[in-house]
Parts: C-alpha cells; structure tokens; sequence
C-alpha cells in the first residue's frame, strides 16, 4: 500500500494543486511552515543515512566528484542561461538560480531504485551534495544574482544550517545510536517526506493563484528545459568518462532532480511567493518526468 501510494505520487501532488485552487485561504494560512516542513525532510532523509554512506565517499571518490560538479557547475548555469533567454522577470530569474543552485532531491534515490541505477551511489551522492549545499548554494545565488538583488549571503547561510545541516545530522545520529527504534519506521518515512513535499506546493501555489495564469507557461517552459538539461547532461557526462550503464542512470537522476522545496523555502524566507514559483513547479515536474524516465530505462533493462 505504501508503495503504491509513494509511486503515485504526482497523483497526489496534483490533487493537492487543485484544492490550493479552490481553496486558497486555507493553504495561505500556512504560508509560515514551510521552513519547519522542510526541516522535517531533512530529518527524514538523515533518519534514512549511515556513517557508511558517507565512507563510499572515499571509495567511489571520481564519480562522487563528478556528479557534484555537474550539479553544482551545470545546473546553477543552465537555469540562469534559461532564464535570460527566455526573459523571465527579476523575480523568476532569481527563483531559477535559486532552483539550479540547491543539491540534488530527496526522491531521487526512489526514482534511481525503479531505474535500476545504483541505489547506494544515489544516496551518496544525495547526502553529498546535500550537505555541500549549505555553503554553495549561498555562494552560487550571491555569483549569478548578486547585481539583480542584494542576497543576504550570511542570512540565508544560517538558514541552511538550522534547516538542512542540523536536521540532516541529528537524524544521522538518531539511526546510529537508535536504529532499532528507527527501523520501525523507517517504511513511513518516504510517505511522510512526500506529503510534506506536496503541502509545501500547495502552499505556494494558493500564494501565486493569480500569476499562475500569466506566467505559468513560461515558467514550466523553463522547468522543463531546466530539468531536461540536467538529466541529459548526467546521463552523458558519466558516458563520457567510461561508466557504465547503472551509474550514468544514477548520475542523470541525480544531476536532473533537484531539492525544489529547498528552493521554495529559501525563495518564500528571502524573496518572495513569485520567487517560490519555479520550484514549486519543478516539484510536479521532476517527479513525473523521472518517473517516466525510470519506466523507460526499467523496461529496457528488463528486455
């Protein structure tokens, strides 16, 4: 039941976008918890890592290493070239950077296991960039934005640290020292992440109900390319050095799927609800084009 309710996740994503439509009031309400929601993807995520998982660091260093820089040096490109080739507003032009600048999402490893990529990699990589995040993705946005908007580098630097660092490794802790107690719910944890994912957009979508019309086309025009860009680039960069074939499925999911609600809270704390709008996007979009991508690539190992 979990699964199925983990693999229809887009389903679930999209039902909450229709009800923030209809009733935006109720979601704008809780407009101030989407920092304490993130938290607790983080923790979700910590509450699912091992100290081994950080040791295949060290084992598997070259290909760690190439997909943070591709995550780190493509993506953060890739959406500020988009945004100005399409002319998107100061304030989308910021979100996009925001988007392009943050690591690699949660549900990558999920979307990675259905693609028969290397699940272990996967969430390596994901714990990797993660945590690299907290000092790059604050630099990235002061290096690409900095002369649009003045970027509260320490502000939001601190804001990593109390939201992703601190969350991810007090639920690093707890699975060490209490994994016992964590096994028995370990099998919820993907379900909770997912609803607080979908809650976050629904947020974010009642907040920008009116611009939605006018600019929501251009802003998944965007995601879209964004998204594609990434996983294309991973997939064939891992080509280029030689890997094979699980880990270049790896590499794309990764490098492709982003940490939009990261984006989204950093977006709504710093910026404002417009800013929020390309990562709120980007959430329904990577899900379902990963998917695919995952379906895809699972019928052909399978044949």
């Amino acid at each position: 039941m979990l699964s199925l309710v983990t693999r229809t996740f887009p389903f679930w994503v999209l039902l909450v976008v229709g009800a923030a439509f209809a009733k935006p009031d109720f979601f704008i309400d809780f407009a101030g918890s989407i920092s304490p929601l993130l938290a607790v993807i983080m923790l979700c995520m910590g509450l699912t890592l091992t100290p081994y998982d950080f040791s295949l660091v060290l084992k598997k260093k070259r290909v760690v290493g190439l997909g943070v820089l591709l995550q780190f040096i493509l993506m953060p490109f890739f959406a500020f070239c988009i945004a100005k080739v399409l002319q998107l507003n100061d304030d989308l032009l910021i979100g996009m950077v925001l988007l392009g600048s943050v690591a690699g999402g949660t549900a990558s490893n999920v979307i990675c296991f259905l693609a028969k990529g290397n699940v272990a990699l996967s969430i390596t990589m994901t714990a990797t960039s993660t945590l690299l995040s907290v000092v790059l993705t604050p630099f990235l946005v002061q290096l690409l934005v900095g002369k649009v908007v003045d970027v509260p580098l320490l502000s939001m630097l601190l804001s990593m640290i109390k939201i992703v660092l601190l969350p991810v490794f007090i639920g690093l802790l707890m699975n060490t020292f209490l994994s016992n107690v964590i096994k028995r719910v370990t099998r919820w944890l993907p379900l909770l992440s997912m609803l607080s994912i979908a809650f976050i957009i629904g947020i974010v979508v009642a907040l920008n109900a009116n611009n939605i019309e006018s600019m929501g086309f251009m802003v998944m025009l965007a995601v879209v390319l964004h998204n594609g860009l990434g996983l294309l680039s991973g997939y064939w960069g891992a080509r280029c050095f030689g890997y094979e074939e699980a880990i270049c499925r790896t590499i794309a999911i990764e490098v492709g799927m982003q940490n939009s609600g990261l984006a989204v809270a950093l977006s709504m704390k710093f910026f404002n609800a417009i800013t929020a709008l390309p990562g709120a996007i980007f959430s329904i979009w990577h899900v379902l084009s990963g998917s695919l991508l995952a379906s895809v690539w699972s019928y052909k190992t399978k044949a």
